[in-house]
């Protein structure tokens, strides 16, 4: 054997690196499904199986046009170790690998792969993010996506933007009417076919104690369902996604959103052709623009902070937090209403929007003061389209502020009142966002005063957090007291005293009891 391409489950792209010059009389590709890689983290059971199915999907692909494929089916063990008994079988000359979305698979992957080649699935490098952050006392988004958008002259007329400004947030992000979103179309779903429903018994089977449900499993596993999806977004929900995208509403988990991110992430879908679609579609320029951010923009901007940061920047902790992570993120049983819809469908889909992680998950598990490594590991295990180069930089820049303003400008801190203002949650809960103290106050609430308190001499040297520190003064001693009292019992169980719901796990998670 001359050449073995290591094909890995978030790499599904035939048009990838790894087949140039594939010759299919002395080339062979190699795939395997190793249990190592849904519990270094325990995964939730969908994503294990979006990634297996897709695999297996991708795997019969290639094989009707005639390719050599070596394939592992669910076993025991790491890649490296299947990979290494494979090598040692076939022999082949050289072993070719794209480069990995996670910095563990490219160390554990190194000794046997003789060349990692580009990932040309994304519209930059980490060469050209490493130019980019050359010389920038800060590295901010809006800089980064101007250039990407003048790069690939997407929404520009000649080098100025479309419509005379490069954002249009002032347009979007509002909340839902107080009716409800009303009758929409449901998002596109798929049931699972034979091959699916194999990986669905391999998973129960061998991974029981994983967390999550596969009951409502219907996620795109093949490039020509990732294209549907993409279509239906662009038809259905496109023309309101700007205005809608960080609204919550009860038992609606989907409301404008794409649902293609795990079909990016495994590279059924490419970036520029979701592009292409979102640019010419008969949609509002705000929610073309808001929705192109996304994928031009902070994507890619993420992928190549991830690179240049790490392998530091997953041990970064500016705020000191070490917390555990309260037992109900495993469970969603907690009395605030908001985290017990979030969670609890994302344990029953593996899927939240962005909203609902970074402003409902992400915020309290900040406010909270949770290890930023404890809540990175829970987004990587729980999410269908979690891949670390992706999620780290989210969790512990944007969500956590635990690198100190690398990634983004300030924390993303915010009461109760907020979630409030966003969604019908509230309405539906036991306490009340406006209070800060007593029976019925919101531990949002409670906590964003105390967070505030705790980190006041960090949050001076944060400009963009002067309003909230000015309101911070005008509390009275007595205020601060009972807030800190009130917050240092919440920090202790993981949750109000007078909730049912369990005290924060003292190490480990318990996704067993799932």
């Amino acid at each position: 054997m001359r050449t073995l391409a290591v094909i890995l489950g978030d790499h599904l792209n035939e048009d990838s690196a790894a087949f140039d010059g594939f010759d299919p009389r002395q080339d062979a590709v190699w795939m395997a499904e190793a249990t190592d890689e849904s519990q270094h983290v325990p995964s939730h059971k969908a994503r294990t199986v979006l990634f297996l199915s897709a695999m297996r999907h991708f795997r019969d692909r290639l094989r009707a046009r005639g390719l050599t494929v070596i394939y592992q089916e669910l076993q025991p063990g790491s890649l490296a170790g299947l990979l290494q008994r494979d090598i040692e079988q076939y022999a082949p000359e050289r072993v070719i690998c794209v480069w990995p979305g996670d910095f563990r698979l490219k160390e554990a992957l190194s000794p046997q792969v003789h060349q990692f080649l580009e990932d040309r699935h994304f519209l930059s490098t980490p060469d050209d993010f490493r130019r980019h952050a050359e010389g920038r006392k800060q590295l901010r988004l809006e800089y980064f996506y101007r250039e990407m958008r003048r790069r690939y002259r997407i929404l520009m007329e000649g080098d100025q933007p479309e419509g005379g400004a490069w954002n249009f947030d002032a347009d979007n992000r509002e909340p839902l009417p107080a009716a409800g979103p009303g009758k929409m179309p449901p998002p596109l779903r798929f049931p699972p076919d034979a091959t699916t429903q194999a990986v669905m018994a391999d998973v129960e089977q061998q991974l029981p104690g994983n967390p999550g449900s596969l009951a409502s499993f219907s996620w795109p596993v093949t490039r020509e369902q990732a294209l549907e999806a993409l279509q239906d977004f662009v038809t259905h929900r496109l023309p309101l996604f700007g205005r809608y995208q960080d609204a919550m509403w009860t038992a609606e988990p989907f409301l404008y959103h794409s649902l293609i991110s795990s079909s990016l992430n495994l590279k059924l879908l490419d970036p520029r052709e979701v592009l292409a679609a979102v640019e010419q579609a008969p949609a509002p320029l705000a929610a073309r623009e808001g929705f192109i951010r996304q994928i031009l923009g902070w994507r890619e901007y993420v992928r190549g902070l991830y690179w240049l940061k790490m392998p530091g920047y997953a041990e970064l902790n500016a705020l000191d937090a070490q917390a555990a992570l309260p037992r109900f993120y495993w469970t969603g049983d907690t009395e605030m209403a908001c985290l017990r819809d979030a969670i609890g469908q994302t344990l029953e889909h593996g899927y939240a929007h962005h909203i609902q992680r970074l402003m409902v998950t992400g915020l309290y598990a900040m406010l909270l003061g949770v290890a930023p490594r404890a809540i990175h590991e829970w987004y990587l295990a729980v999410y269908v389209d979690a891949v670390e180069w992706v999620e780290l930089p989210n969790v512990i820049g944007m969500s956590q502020f635990a690198d100190g303003g690398i990634m983004a400008s300030k924390p993303y801190a915010a009461s109760g009142k907020y979630i409030d203002r966003m969604s019908n949650h509230c309405g539906g809960c036991r306490f009340d966002p406006a209070q800060s103290t007593g029976p019925r106050a919101c531990p949002f609430t409670t906590l964003y005063w105390d967070f505030l308190m705790r980190h006041e001499q960090t949050l001076r040297k944060v400009p963009r957090m002067d309003m909230q520190l000015r309101n911070l003064v005008r509390l009275k001693p007595e205020q601060k007291k009972a807030i800190a009292e009130q917050a240092a019992d919440i920090i202790r169980t993981g949750c109000p005293t007078t909730s049912s719901s369990a005290p924060a796990a003292a190490s480990a998670p318990l996704w067993s009891n799932v």
